[in-house]
């Protein structure tokens, strides 16, 4: 990657980490992402999934949230089946779809991209 896309990607994901995060009451809806189906937030953006968490459990934080931001839940979400909450190290919950913790990803900027698909080989999209 460019320094100048790196830059600009980490200004954006500083930028937007900063501000405040509403926690979603819903869960992620389905849309056809890279020509499969897969998770997106209330935005239609898409959400991964990340190998190194335990199921129910991030282990996504620090500079790792900055760039893959978790899909917040309030603690009164009422998660329907194969969803749940997630607990995070710093006390809140996010969204899991099967025990997987659901993230966005700053390299996507529009609707249905799915530009985190296989980043260091230890991000997927979100799938049923």
């Amino acid at each position: 990657m460019k320094a100048a896309n790196l830059a600009g990607l980490l200004l954006g994901a500083i930028t937007g980490a900063c501000g405040s995060v509403a926690p979603t009451v819903e869960p992620p809806k389905m849309a056809a992402i890279e020509r499969a189906p897969g998770f997106v937030d209330a935005r239609g953006m898409t959400l991964y999934v990340y190998d190194r968490d335990a199921p129910n459990q991030s282990n996504c934080d620090g500079l790792c949230a900055v760039f893959w931001p978790p899909l917040t839940a309030s603690a009164s979400s009422r998660p329907p089946a194969g969803w749940s909450l997630a607990a995070r190290n710093d006390g809140s919950k996010q969204w899991a779809y099967q025990g997987r913790p659901l993230y966005t990803w700053t390299g996507d900027r529009k609707p249905g991209e799915g530009t985190g698909d296989g980043v260091d080989g230890v991000w997927q999209i979100a799938r049923p």
